[in-house]
């Protein structure tokens, strides 16, 4: 099957690790993928039929949100017409661009799955999370025009059907681990760092992050000089945080680019930590859990429903901070907590959470949608 994939590439977030992942992936299983996405003309070529990716004309691109500059729609409708997929992907970059979609799709006959990853907190308990909301009301009526829409867990399905996407056109499938790259091993960042217990937190330092919350819980927890807070990311307010945080047992790694480092970390780590606002289905967290680690996050977006039934320990989004410096110490002073909840960690990604199944899942899901459209072609050529 050929997919024409239309995602990110730059700059790195989560939407440019489910892009990578998924489309080597379906590579590895023998269908063509060609990657259309926002990119300058020299970063990307035109020779469609060798490197299988195009590049899209854009004004501005941010982890958050990418502006299409003119001429976008009709160089996309243009690749699209040549290349003849079988189906377009749209992992959805909160573009205006992702609008037109059903549009362009519609006049070429090709079918349109979106991966829709706005993160969300289904109690809408603050300002965050009531503005995440206010994306998924703009996007419902444009989601409807889609012929499948995956979300990443029912609560997400959920609030999708409320704001009238059609239940039958929204599927679940969670984000996947490539369970043979991501699993306990050696590593070496213990001794790097002269570390007695290691905690670590992976991800964007922005409001919705919450890190502070977990800085300021962390140095309540009076956690002494041998057990380390490691905080890999960056973000816009990473220079604020590490000015008022910078206790000599807090480690401020930045963004890691080398994934083998950032498996090194988590192989690692005694415990991760993600104390979001609002989520998705963090694959930081999933990352983590197939490593091995000790896992506690909010119970925003689905990393609840990730952890529930003891897979790890459930955050309230409220007072963070308070539940961490009660936390904090406990781990500390009972090591074989954490190498419990390591182990429930990993044996719930082999359960729900492997790269392996979700692929399999996905393309079950192409053959529904692209079949019935190569039939209506063929009968429109026999006509």
């Amino acid at each position: 099957m050929h997919i024409a994939w239309l995602g990110k590439k730059s700059p790195f977030c989560g939407n440019v690790t489910y892009g990578k992942e998924i489309t080597n992936a379906l590579l590895d299983r023998g269908h063509r993928v060609t990657f259309l996405h926002f990119a300058p003309p020299d970063e990307a070529t035109d020779d469609i039929s060798s490197y299988e990716e195009v590049s899209l004309p854009f004004i501005f691109k941010s982890q958050i949100l990418t502006i299409p500059a003119l001429g976008s729609a009709r160089r996309l409708t243009e690749a699209l017409e040549k290349l003849k997929p079988d189906l377009v992907h749209a992992s959805l970059t909160l573009t205006p661009l992702d609008f037109k979609l059903p549009e362009i799709c519609q006049s070429l006959n090709i079918p349109l799955v979106a991966t829709f990853h706005p993160a969300f907190d289904s109690k809408r308990r603050n300002l965050s999370s009531s503005t995440q909301h206010l994306t998924y009301q703009l996007y419902a009526p444009r989601l409807a025009n889609y012929d499948k829409v995956i979300v990443f867990s029912q609560v997400q399905r959920s609030l999708l059907v409320k704001l009238g996407v059609p239940a039958e056109r929204v599927a679940v499938i969670p984000n996947g681990v490539d369970i043979s790259r991501y699993a306990p091993g050696p590593s070496n960042i213990k001794r790097q760092l002269q570390a007695r217990q290691l905690y670590v937190y992976q991800g964007r330092l922005a409001l919705e992050k919450n890190v502070e919350s977990l800085l300021r819980g962390w140095k309540l927890a009076e956690m002494g000089p041998d057990n380390k807070l490691v905080i890999v990311g960056s973000g816009p307010l990473e220079a604020s945080l590490k000015a008022f945080y910078s206790d000599d047992n807090i480690v401020w790694l930045g963004f890691v680019a080398n994934e083998e480092r950032r498996i090194e970390i988590l192989r690692g780590a005694d415990c991760f930590v993600l104390p979001s606002l609002v989520e998705g289905l963090s694959l930081s967290l999933l990352e983590a859990m197939a490593c091995g680690a000790a896992c506690m996050a909010t119970d925003a977006g689905a990393d609840g429903e990730v952890l529930d039934q003891g897979a790890g320990v459930i955050l309230n989004t409220q007072k963070v901070s308070s539940q961490l410096q009660t936390l904090f110490p406990l781990l500390r002073e009972h090591p074989e907590i954490m190498q419990l909840l390591g182990e429930k960690a990993r044996s719930r990604v082999l359960e729900r959470y492997t790269l392996n199944q979700n692929i399999t899942r996905l393309e079950q899901l192409y053959q529904t949608i692209a079949a019935p459209a190569r039939s209506s072609y063929v009968l429109r050529l026999k006509g």
